[in-house]
């Protein structure tokens, strides 16, 4: 392992502020929740948002994934202080996020009831209504969340962090102020339910963005930035990020698009399946936040090291952050089996659907360790080392091939117990860290994806 310390305080510094953001995301999700949760006894309300929101999930993993798929280039750049080509690749991004974001708002505004019968069972009429009155105002927060993640990420793969912490800060109380004035009806405004939980994501979401603006224009100094940057569109950004960026977005999408598959599965179960899956998808979230925030800040410093051209020091950061991440995976799993019936209590549950969501935590808590690791190779290192591909593939042969099929058939043909099709839906994380463990063993995983200068047909470095 690595003795320096300043490696270790410098993944810490690129890396707090992520997980400090998804621990406000947390809370923010759980506040939502919990508030919705109120609104009915039978848990109506709370199951039509949670599955509405894996429609919501679904866009944010394409916005989330293409400002990730930044940062391969936009820290190998920065490893050669290539300011320039950085700004000709984030605004490829930004257009193709902007693009995105407004096609899924398209089809959510023309065709809601029917995005919503794919997630929610038709017989769940009740739910299906409460849906209907959430989903097409929450999409409208789409577009200002991919203008938000793609400034983030070029941020991040230069090194700058800090306005994560401020936007999430800002988020939280925006959000949580917001949903409970609106959603119980405060300060003389009338009750909204579940739209006004909608409304305050939106504002939220608007407020964030012009945060992070401002401080994009106004206040780093790292990089000369203005507004007008996404008018400067170069073809071989758009080449370069297809190559390199784009199989980390297509990865996550497809992710959230399974995790969309599973939730349809989910729905089909039934209320109580739903509302179970709900909260211990807040919890085992919980599990893994800290674990991505890390992988995020290793995939700057490998790409950095990449760029460099320090090949010996990026295998050693590799050994390093498997290690790293190894222990704190089996930490995480034993923290999350200790709070888990106090967690669960938060929601005021059923006495069923309670003792049901124990049982599914019972069940997965030690796929944490492997989702630890897994992580720390294909988030972080892989990701940062321009390996995205294979990436690209492992995910699509786990989740399409094994994790979807598996799950349907315990479901609907082996009709297993309920927490155990809901271990089917992360089996993969018993197994994909073999994959990237062996992965890591040669020198394939490394990838320059830079070049040598900004015109069309330059070799990469």
């Amino acid at each position: 392992m690595i003795k320096d310390r300043e490696f270790y305080k410098t993944i810490l510094r690129l890396s707090l502020p992520a997980a400090f953001q998804a621990v406000i995301n947390l809370l923010i999700v759980l506040a939502d929740n919990l508030m919705v949760s109120q609104l009915d006894a039978r848990g109506l309300s709370f199951a039509a948002v949670v599955q509405s929101n894996s429609i919501t999930n679904l866009a944010i993993a394409f916005l989330t994934g293409l400002a990730s798929g930044s940062i391969v280039l936009v820290s190998q750049y920065w490893g050669k202080k290539d300011t320039n080509s950085i700004k000709a690749v984030s605004a490829s991004v930004m257009l193709m996020a902007m693009g995105v974001a407004a096609v899924f708002i398209l089809f959510i505004q023309l065709f809601p009831r029917d995005i919503l019968h794919i997630v929610i069972n038709k017989r769940e009429t009740e739910a299906v209504s409460i849906a209907l009155r959430y989903l097409p105002l929450v999409s409208f927060s789409y577009l200002p969340y991919a203008v938000t993640a793609c400034l983030i990420g070029m941020l991040k793969g230069i090194e700058i962090v800090r306005i994560t912490i401020y936007s999430t800060v800002v988020s939280l109380f925006t959000n949580v102020g917001l949903n409970y004035i609106l959603i119980f009806g405060k300060l003389g405004l009338p009750a909204l339910g579940v739209q006004g939980a909608a409304i305050a994501t939106l504002l939220a979401r608007l407020i964030e963005m012009l945060i992070v603006i401002w401080y994009c224009t106004r206040v780093q100094k790292a990089m000369p930035f203005s507004v007008g940057f996404i008018r400067h569109q170069k073809a071989w950004a758009w080449q370069d990020f297809a190559r390199f960026g784009l199989p980390v977005g297509i990865t996550d999408a497809q992710w959230a698009i399974i995790g969309m598959l599973k939730m349809v599965i989910i729905g089909q179960l039934g209320i109580l399946m739903s509302n179970a899956a709900g909260v211990v998808d807040s919890l085992m979230n919980l599990g893994t936040l800290f674990t991505f925030a890390l992988a995020g800040g290793a995939a700057v410093m490998v790409g950095k090291a990449v760029g460099e051209n320090n090949i010996k020091l990026v295998k050693e950061y590799s050994k390093t952050i498997q290690i790293m991440f190894l222990i704190f995976g089996v930490v995480m799993a034993g923290l999350v089996f200790l709070i888990r019936k106090p967690f669960i209590s938060l929601y005021g549950l059923t006495p069923e659907a309670t003792d049901l969501a124990v049982k599914k935590v019972n069940v997965c808590v030690l796929t944490l360790i492997g989702t630890s690791y897994h992580a720390s190779c294909f988030v972080g290192i892989n990701r940062g080392a321009g390996d995205n591909r294979f990436v690209m593939m492992v995910d699509m042969i786990c989740g399409w091939l094994i994790v979807l099929p598996s799950a349907f058939i315990g479901a609907f043909v082996l009709k297993l117990p309920l927490h155990w099709v809901y271990f089917l839906t992360r089996v993969d994380q018993t197994f994909k860290w073999i994959i990237a463990n062996r992965r890591l063993k040669g020198d394939k995983w490394i990838h320059h994806v830079t070049r040598t200068h900004d015109e069309p047909g330059i070799k990469h470095a």
